[in-house]
């Protein structure tokens, strides 16, 4: 996990947390504003108020963009998947500031008070995206193998292995490639 602190006083930023809403938002369904409002549920549940019919289409326009990403990333066109990334942080700008109630609960925001949450949200996923680009390279992206899902994925695993998004999509793709094995062998006469 990526986790830096900042001059050792305690402000840590976790650029993965980060990273991860950019996989959450190109995998969220964004239908509507009640699509949009889901992909805050738990800690970002303020964003969910916030938001709205505006935000709905920056976020689908940001949404296409990061897909862009992962699919630059994932056919191995770096220099691509980092022009788009650079293209976002000009679009997005990340403009860090402390925040917090006491001593105790300082942390880092991305953006300047008063932004609106588009503007927040999106400059937290594409600098977070762009630091996991840094880090660990664009093999690290990934498309779900499964052809009936689509969804993105960073691959944490240790060998660089992963090809699902989920053990629900592995374990229905496998189940699916055994049964058509097992109808390709019974089909072919011996």
């Amino acid at each position: 996990m990526s986790v830096t602190d900042l001059g050792g006083y305690g402000c840590r930023v976790n650029f993965d947390a980060y990273a991860r809403t950019a996989v959450e938002l190109v995998n969220a369904g964004l239908d509507d504003l009640a699509g949009l409002r889901a992909l805050f549920a738990g800690e970002l549940e303020w964003m969910a108020e916030e938001v709205t019919e505006k935000d709905l289409t920056v976020f689908r326009r940001a949404q296409r963009r990061l897909r862009d990403v992962f699919e630059f990333g994932t056919s191995g066109r770096d220099v691509n998947a980092v022009d788009e990334l650079n293209a976002l942080l000009e679009a997005y700008p990340v403009q860090p500031r402390i925040s917090g109630h006491d001593a105790s609960d300082w942390h880092m925001h991305v953006t300047s008070r008063g932004a609106s949450v588009s503007a927040e949200f999106l400059a937290g996923a594409a600098w977070g995206l762009s630091v996991w680009l840094c880090e660990y390279g664009s093999a690290r992206f990934g498309i779900c193998a499964d052809d009936r899902c689509g969804n993105v994925y960073l691959d944490t695993s240790s060998n660089n292995c992963r090809r699902f998004c989920s053990e629900r999509c592995a374990t229905r793709s496998h189940v699916a490639a055994h049964r058509a094995r097992k109808r390709a062998a019974t089909l072919t006469p011996a």
